[in-house]
C-alpha cells in the first residue's frame, strides 16, 4: 500500500473538523452516573492455566446497565508491593481470548487487566460477554448499532464498560489504584482514549493506531472496514446523514483526547488503510496533555509498529508510572 493520505508535514499538523457537542460533558457525566447506579460487584476467581510465573483471575464486573462484563487479571507471582496496572482493550471483532495471549505486561512486572468487549469476540479472538441491548436495524458489524441516537449507540455501552473496568482493576488488593495505564490497538486504542478522557485518575494512555477518531474524515476516506460499515448504512439511509454524524460526535476520540491530561504515547502507521494516519494525528494534536509523543511507522499499514512498538512502550512506560 503506498502513502495515500496527507503529506507528512500536513499530517503532523492535521486537526479534525469534528465539532464536539456542547453537551458532551453532561452527556457523559449522566451516562456514567447512570452506569454507577449498579454496584460494581467485581469478582476475581483464580484460574489454573498452567502458567507457572503468573497468577490468573477470571474477572466479572458490572458495566453499562449493570450488564456483567468479563475480563482477565494477570499478576506476576513474585511481587513485594502493590503493582501499577495496565488496563488493555481489544481490537475490533476480538474478545479477551485466553489469558496466555496477554503475557507481555505481567512478564515485565506489571499487573494487567484485559477487558472483554461486549458482543464481540467471533472474528479473530474469542469473547465471553454478550450485549443484551437490541437496537433498531443496523448494518452487519457494530459501527451502526443504535447509531440514530447517542443514548442508544453501541459505543456508549462499551466506553462505559471501559471506565468500570478501570474501577474494577483499582478495587483489587494487589493493584496500586494511583498507577493506572490504559492501552490497546485499533479499536482498543480508541477505547483507551475514551477511558482516559472519562477517568481523570488514569495517569498513562498508550493508544496504538487508534480507531474511532475523526469520524467524518475516516468514513469519507478509508476503503477498508470497519469505517465503511457507516458509509454503507448511509447509502441505504440517505436521509440520516446529519443525524448519524451528530451521534458519532459524542464518541469521537478527538473529543476525548481534548479532555485528557494523562501522559501519552501514540503510534501511527503512515500506510494505514483502516485508520487513516490523518485521523490518528487529529486525535494526537487535540490531546490536551503536554507530556505526549507519537511514533511513526512510515512503511506500515494497520499493523503499525507491532513488536517494535511494544518494546518502545516498555522503555517509555518504566520511568513514568
Amino acid at each position: 500500500m503506498p502513502l495515500y493520505d496527507l503529506d507528512l508535514k500536513e499530517l503532523r499538523e492535521n486537526r479534525s473538523e469534528t465539532v464536539c457537542p456542547g453537551d458532551f460533558d453532561s452527556f457523559w457525566d449522566t451516562t456514567l452516573s447512570e452506569t454507577r447506579q449498579f454496584a460494581l460487584h467485581a469478582s476475581f476467581v483464580p484460574v489454573e492455566t498452567g502458567l507457572q510465573l503468573v497468577e490468573v483471575f477470571d474477572v466479572t464486573f458490572s458495566g453499562f446497565g449493570g450488564h456483567r462484563i468479563k475480563g482477565w487479571l494477570t499478576l506476576p507471582r513474585q511481587r513485594a508491593s502493590k503493582l501499577p496496572c495496565i488496563v488493555k482493550f481489544i481490537g475490533y471483532g476480538g474478545g479477551r481470548g485466553f489469558a496466555h495471549q496477554h503475557l507481555l505486561w505481567p512478564a515485565a512486572g506489571y499487573a494487567q487487566f484485559v477487558m472483554d468487549t461486549r458482543g464481540q469476540g467471533s472474528a479473530w479472538s474469542k469473547g465471553d460477554t454478550s450485549d443484551p441491548v437490541g437496537p433498531e436495524p443496523a448494518h452487519p458489524g457494530f459501527m451502526t448499532k443504535g447509531i440514530l441516537s447517542p443514548k442508544t449507540y453501541y459505543y456508549r455501552r462499551v466506553y462505559s464498560d471501559a471506565v468500570r473496568a478501570i474501577e474494577a482493576a483499582r478495587s483489587h488488593e494487589a493493584i496500586d489504584p494511583s498507577r493506572i495505564a490504559v492501552t490497546g490497538g485499533s479499536q482498543g486504542g480508541g477505547i483507551a482514549l475514551a477511558a482516559a478522557g472519562l477517568d481523570a485518575g488514569v495517569s498513562i494512555v498508550m493508544p496504538d493506531v487508534p480507531f474511532l477518531c475523526d469520524f467524518p474524515r475516516a468514513v469519507a476516506l478509508t476503503p477498508r472496514d470497519p469505517f465503511p460499515e457507516i458509509s454503507r448504512y448511509l447509502a441505504v439511509h440517505r436521509d440520516k446523514v446529519s443525524q448519524v454524524f451528530q451521534t458519532l460526535s459524542y464518541f469521537d476520540g478527538v473529543c476525548f483526547a481534548a479532555r485528557c491530561r494523562a501522559k501519552a504515547l501514540f503510534s501511527v502507521g503512515l500506510m494505514d488503510t483502516i485508520c487513516p494516519p490523518s485521523t490518528v494525528y487529529a486525535a494526537y494534536n487535540a490531546f490536551a496533555g503536554s507530556n505526549k509523543s507519537i511514533l511513526e511507522y512510515g512503511f506500515n499499514d494497520h499493523e503499525g509498529g507491532g513488536e517494535f512498538q511494544e518494546q518502545a512502550q516498555m522503555d517509555w512506560l518504566a520511568p513514568r508510572i
